[in-house]
């Protein structure tokens, strides 16, 4: 009988355990539910409803396909979503090109990296003047924005325009590398904000999009638009995350929740030619 009882306390004492495990690993605060591990966080910067709209049908991919529930956190400005990527505040971000980034990490001692392509959104040469390129004439004023990575990038639309060269060998680039000028252009290195609104008083400019809708630029004054090529690659949108992630299948789903057709016709709907789809994009 006294056997029998103690194999009963023992028994009961296992079950005891078992059941204590069991609610640890269930409810403890170390670890993560399945539902908060399901869950992924990208930051964006200055969301617009078309915005929304894309990522409201990566979010209903990423449920239906991968059963991670996606959410967004919208930023008001370009400094934010890497340190808050980096801190830990977020899982991803998609707001950045890969010159953007390669610069940030130059100066955060990096921490942030590309797992996937996102769009691109080719810049353009405009002119109020001027019909087509070609009427470009000797000695004309084009104006250029002034800050590094967008004088670059307004820098190489202009080598792929034919009307400059550039040292070879660089991918940020300033007036100083341009090697060869035939036709003698004055280039206007002015802020990015008054390069759409200087325009009657240029011959022409490169003008971003964020800068070419508030300053009324349509196709009509368009003379030159950015190729998508190997020049062109690093101003490419990316989605993020922090430094060791990279290879994690629930970051890793997510882009592949973000590159489907259904993205391309979404951003294809909204944005026509001024935003193309550029996981695929074959580049010359």
């Amino acid at each position: 009988m006294r056997k029998r009882r103690r194999r009963n306390t023992i028994i009961w004492t296992i079950i005891g355990v078992l059941i204590v495990v069991a609610g640890w690993f269930s409810f403890g605060p170390g670890l993560p539910s399945q539902s908060q591990a399901k869950t992924v966080t990208v930051g964006i910067v200055g969301e617009s409803k078309s915005e929304a709209t894309i990522w409201k049908s990566v979010a209903k991919t990423a449920k239906e396909k991968y059963g991670i529930t996606l959410k967004t956190k919208n930023f008001t400005d370009y400094n934010q979503p890497n340190k808050a990527l980096k801190s830990g505040d977020i899982d991803m971000n998609a707001f950045q090109h890969y010159a953007f980034l390669k610069d940030w990490n130059k100066a955060n001692h990096g921490g942030v990296v590309a797992i996937g392509k996102t769009y691109i959104a080719p810049i353009r040469l405009y002119s109020r003047k001027y019909h087509k390129l070609s009427d470009l004439p000797e000695g004309a004023t084009i104006a250029v924005p002034n800050d590094a990575t967008n004088e670059s990038r307004a820098l190489f639309v202009l080598k792929n325009a034919g009307l400059i060269k550039l040292k070879k060998g660089k991918t940020l680039v300033t007036v100083a590398d341009i090697i060869s000028n035939p036709n003698n252009y004055k280039i206007k290195e002015i802020g990015a904000e008054q390069t759409g609104r200087v325009l009657n008083s240029v011959d022409a400019s490169v003008v971003n999009n964020d800068y070419a809708g508030p300053a009324g630029l349509t196709d009509k004054q368009t003379i030159y638009i950015e190729p998508i090529n190997k020049d062109s690659e690093q101003w490419i949108n990316i989605l993020c995350v922090k430094q060791g992630k990279q290879n994690d299948k629930l970051y890793q789903d997510i882009v592949k929740a973000y590159q489907t057709t259904e993205t391309k016709k979404l951003t294809k709907k909204f944005y026509g030619n001024t935003q193309i789809a550029a996981w695929d994009v074959k580049l010359k």
